[in-house]
């Protein structure tokens, strides 16, 4: 069985300020967060970027800028922008500009568009710290989070062709994987694929062992031996699911973004204490981590000196 590739979501849209106090906010505070994850062993760290004066995600390649050189200079990291984080509502263009200015080895990509509805964590008792967070998560109910086949390719040409960037693909149910493969077979993506399936969000797939195995049993039957497959659960779901994933010979992706919770009702302190779990869960199954230099291998990315910042 080959290593399994850690990646860590430092920090991410879905998840408002007041939902823990330890979710990383300013750039400082990714950076930090990032590193300490990277020395935990996570390989990859996936990236957003917010907005420091009142924590609303954000696409400026500015304010990404700010933490992803102090995340190079400490780290050999492989560094993953979203190109979907800054925000729902705002224009591909807009979204996607810190992977288009800043060039990194990877960005995260949709793979279609999905209802995302996050209006169940406006419905808990809270200290809301900014007037936004509520009515964002309660509007979530009549959004559509918009990823079309032209803002994949858009994403696609400015950011693979033109920057050499290449990309975790992000599926949020089976259809997506269909979506996957005609963009292989038009020859705007090539293999090894990054394949990240996406499970127990509102609105696509759901968290039963049985939607793990259909979802890995098509990308198999649609990829053959040009992909690597990896897996990432929301809340609760993400420690079992991800130690399936292993079982399976997959990797597992983990982090703030994906839950804010290290066991029940305890929140988790950093990201690092995620990656630290499930590593500790993956040896003592036996598996072996890989590291970030074997990950770029594995995957074909440019190298770290070829990025813009």
């Amino acid at each position: 069985m080959s290593k399994v590739i850690i990646t860590c979501a430092v920090t991410g849209g879905a998840h408002t300020p007041s939902m823990s106090p330890y979710l990383p906010l300013t750039p400082a505070d990714i950076a930090a967060q990032s590193i300490e994850a990277a020395e935990a062993g996570a390989a990859i760290v996936h990236l957003h970027a917010r907005d420091p004066d009142n924590g609303k995600p954000t696409g400026d390649p500015a304010i990404f800028r700010e933490f992803v050189s102090p995340i190079k200079e400490a780290t050999d990291a492989v560094i993953n922008i979203s190109t979907g984080g800054g925000g729902p509502n705002m224009a591909i263009e807009e979204r996607a500009e810190a992977g288009r200015v800043l060039r990194p080895e990877m960005c995260s990509l949709n793979m279609g568009s999905l209802n995302l509805v996050l209006s169940e964590m406006a419905q808990r008792d809270r200290q809301w710290k900014y007037d936004w967070e509520r009515p964002f998560l309660q509007g979530t109910r009549g959004l559509i989070f918009r990823n079309t086949y032209d803002d994949i390719e858009w994403i696609l040409r400015n950011i693979g062709e033109a920057g050499g960037t290449r990309f975790e693909f992000e599926c949020y149910d089976v259809g997506h994987l269909y979506t996957l493969q005609y963009f292989l077979e038009a020859g705007l993506v090539k293999p090894p694929l990054f394949v990240q399936s996406v499970f127990g969000l509102r609105g696509g797939i759901g968290t039963d062992p049985e939607d793990v195995l259909h979802h890995k049993r098509t990308a198999d039957r649609l990829f053959g031996g040009d992909y690597h497959w990896s897996l990432l659960a929301a809340g609760r779901h993400q420690m079992p699911l991800a130690t399936m994933s292993s079982l399976l010979g997959g990797n597992v992706r983990v982090g703030l973004e994906d839950s804010l919770y290290l066991g029940r009702g305890q929140l988790a302190t950093t990201n690092a204490e995620q990656v630290r779990k499930i590593r500790r869960i993956l040896e003592e199954l036996g598996l072996q981590i890989a590291k970030p230099d074997e990950v770029r291998e594995l995957l074909g990315l440019k190298g770290r000196n070829e990025v813009n910042f």
